[in-house]
């Protein structure tokens, strides 16, 4: 089975082997990257790695910032999309942790009864006070996430999607693919979440803006759960915010995303069944000097970078709000407040 994921980056490289090595394991036969405006080997990693075969490395055709949709849209008539029997899109800090049968995506899609797409609900992992980062595996460090079925005021998670190369496809998006306009009823795809559930009827037809890319979490991570670790140590997360907001003077914080997404309630171990042999990849893909080289440059660009936003006046006063921030989410705090719970 042929297997491609997709993804889209800018200064990863510190977490490319531990992502590329990881989804080998669950069955991804072929990688697509595209990458922008790196600054610390990002590119020259992927560039490596697509010598050996291990990945295809392309700039992102983006023009304008709208990075993902351009990229997604030129992927879909890349070979290595057009002829792969199913296509995972996600990003280097989503993990997919498959429950069912040996742990790959195979025994996913035949659990859920090979569907034309299954649609993964997000689990928020929590930075949990971790303030250093560290050159090891993220699925070994981050253990602990909010209660699976609730995140902060909502009851839908948003998703991720494997999709079948049948499916009727209008456009890929980020968070789930969009099947042709005016289909008739009886030619519209099968579409579970993941527990083999079929996914509600206005989800699956986009009827909802406000849930176009989410559903309602109970019940639906029976199979497999989507790990997403958009925060990781405090150290990386200001390297993010870096990345994501190059000119911050001057500028108020809104530490909302960071709350939103650390909420410590609840331990998962689950995925570090995949660390004996994530470990094992990871020393193959390092056994080779320059991947090896390369890896280590982008580790100590990623430190080097911590280092010089910590000398500017805003981002230690980031850091300093991010350490006294409350665990507790915005919108569960408030409602405390509201039954007088809290102060």
């Amino acid at each position: 089975m042929k297997i491609t994921a997709v993804t889209c980056v800018k200064n990863e490289g510190p977490f490319l082997l531990e992502w590329i090595a990881f989804n080998r394991l669950i069955g991804v036969t072929d990688f697509l990257f595209y990458s922008n405006d790196c600054s610390d080997s990002t590119d020259r990693l992927l560039d490596a790695l697509q010598d050996r075969g291990i990945v295809r490395h392309l700039p992102n055709p983006a023009e304008g910032r709208n990075y993902q949709m351009e990229a997604l849209k030129a992927a879909a008539h890349e070979d290595i999309v057009v002829d792969a029997d199913w296509v995972w899109i996600a990003d280097v800090d989503e993990f997919l942790n498959i429950h069912a049968g040996d742990h790959t995506i195979p025994a996913l899609i035949d659990a859920c009864g090979n569907p034309q797409a299954i649609s993964l609900s997000f689990q928020f992992f929590a930075n949990d006070g971790i303030e250093t980062f560290e050159d090891k595996p993220v699925i070994e460090q981050f253990t602990r996430s909010h209660n699976p079925d609730l995140w902060g005021g909502e009851s839908a998670a948003e998703v991720k999607t494997l999709i079948r190369s049948d499916f009727p496809l209008q456009y890929y998006g980020a968070h789930r693919p969009f099947f042709r306009k005016k289909l008739p009823p009886k030619k519209r795809p099968s579409w579970t979440d993941g527990s083999g559930r079929d996914v509600q009827h206005r989800f699956k037809v986009a009827a909802n803006p406000r849930r176009i890319r989410k559903f309602p979490a109970r019940g639906a991570r029976d199979l497999a759960t989507l790990n997403h670790y958009a925060l990781r140590s405090l150290d990386s997360y200001l390297v993010k915010n870096d990345r994501g907001d190059v000119n911050r003077e001057h500028r108020n914080f809104d530490d909302s995303y960071w709350r939103d997404r650390n909420d410590p309630a609840w331990q998962d171990l689950s995925i570090q069944r995949y660390l004996p042999d994530l470990q094992r990849q990871l020393a193959a893909l390092k056994s080779d000097p320059e991947i090896s080289a390369l890896h280590d440059e982008a580790v100590a660009l990623h430190r080097a970078k911590r280092d010089e936003l910590l000398e500017q006046a805003e981002y230690q006063a980031m850091r300093d709000q991010l350490r006294a921030a409350s665990t507790l989410p915005p919108a569960e705090e408030k409602l405390l407040q509201r039954l007088g719970l809290t102060a």
